[in-house]
């Protein structure tokens, strides 16, 4: 077995230096880094709803909206990997004579927004850099913004920096993508700096401990050979095989567990890619398919010819208005003219569909029988949605 120089150097000096060889070599706080972990957060978040968010980043005056008081809390779990799931909830109160929307406000308005993101630890690539800590992110949200509803797309760049192992601060900007631009919504930009407290934590050594673990083991191992004086060069030869036969052992369940993870990590992108897509809506009383629920079906119907073994269930509802039991019969209808399309026009196998029909069971908001509700919001409900059930 070769020795890293490192090692040799270290290994030349004890046999060199009696007393330098006295001094004892142990491993310290220093020398191991947090693996895993949960992390909870409080903080201060600051809205751009301007509309030209990316032309004029800086335009407080005008444009920045922020809360003085807490007005941001997350909690997530970070991974090995350096992936990390996260849940945020942060609120703001637009301010009068600032650019909303691209008109100047005159009224001060509440700002909800509840998102979710996938984020990655870019020393993952790069190696340790100490206190700093950068990492990149996506996801999606839920934002109510100058009276608006809206889903979000979201891309996250930002950093944390430690003053402990569980004690730092975390500075991230957030642009945030509106699904739809009804009511003419802008995308919106959001900042936030907060203060973090890591638990739930996991260490595992840092590439320096490892260097100097495999030092400490060929120190104790050099001291065992000279105090033993007889080495027997079979037991040795048994003892590296075990060893070899353990590291391969080894190797061998982190490739499938990062296979696994592979395979989990395809199956969320598949989902994530299936919910982008968007819904198929229909008009009030009908089951036919309008040009923007064409377009939504033949990329869907790319992504289902795509796998072999993928099976989506792909379920039809109703508003509440008309009887049930008309519903009922509606919802299939729906459900039928949706699944056609992807069989007849666009090639999908048939084994590949699950089709559900429901009616209106499921209504996506409060507009059910005798509740008035916009025509906007009974479209929501008039609608079929795609499910991935087997990769």
């Amino acid at each position: 077995m070769k020795m890293k120089p490192i090692m040799l150097v270290y290994v030349g000096l004890v046999f060199l230096n009696p007393v330098f060889a006295q001094e004892k070599l142990e491993l310290t706080k220093k020398d191991s880094i947090i693996s895993s972990s949960w992390i909870f957060g409080a903080g201060i978040n600051i809205v751009d709803d301007s509309g030209d968010v990316f032309d004029q980043l800086l335009k407080v005056d005008s444009q920045w909206n922020s809360a003085l008081y807490p007005s941001r809390i997350s909690i997530g779990k970070y991974f090995k990997n350096g992936l990390g799931v996260e849940a945020i909830g942060t609120y703001n109160k637009y301010k009068i004579g600032k650019v909303i929307d691209g008109v100047v406000n005159d009224t001060e308005k509440d700002y909800y927004a509840i998102d979710s993101r996938l984020s990655y630890d870019l020393n993952k690539l790069v190696g340790e850099t100490g206190f700093f800590d950068p990492y990149v992110g996506v996801g999606l949200g839920y934002t109510k913004a100058n009276d608006i509803d809206r889903g979000t797309y979201n891309a996250i760049l930002g950093f944390r920096t430690w003053f402990s192992d569980r004690v730092g601060l975390d500075f991230n900007s957030s642009g945030k993508w509106a699904m739809n631009k009804i009511g003419g919504v802008t995308n919106h930009i959001q900042h936030a700096v907060g203060l973090i407290y890591h638990f739930g934590i996991e260490k595992e050594l840092s590439k320096k401990g490892e260097e100097k673990l495999a030092l400490i083991e060929a120190i104790e191992k050099e001291n065992q050979r000279k105090n033993d004086s007889i080495v027997n060069a079979e037991k040795e030869a048994m003892l590296l095989a075990e060893r070899l036969q353990k590291q391969k052992e080894q190797a061998a369940l982190a490739k499938a567990e990062q296979d696994r993870q592979n395979e989990l990590n395809k199956r969320i992108a598949l989902e994530e890619e299936i919910k982008g897509l968007g819904l198929v809506y229909f008009d009030f009383n009908s089951s036919n398919l309008n040009v923007s629920s064409k377009n939504v079906l033949s990329k869907l119907a790319d992504i289902i010819n795509e796998y072999e073994t993928i099976v989506i269930e792909i379920s039809s509802y109703t508003d509440s208005r008309g009887n049930a039991e008309y519903n009922k019969r509606l919802s299939a209808e729906r459900v039928k003219h949706t699944v056609d399309y992807l069989i007849e026009k666009k090639g999908v196998k048939a084994k590949k569909i699950i089709k559900k029909s429901f009616g209106e069971e499921v209504l996506v908001n409060e507009c059910k029988d005798g509740v008035y509700c916009s025509e906007i919001k009974h479209r929501n409900n008039r609608r079929s949605e795609f499910k991935l059930i087997n990769l």
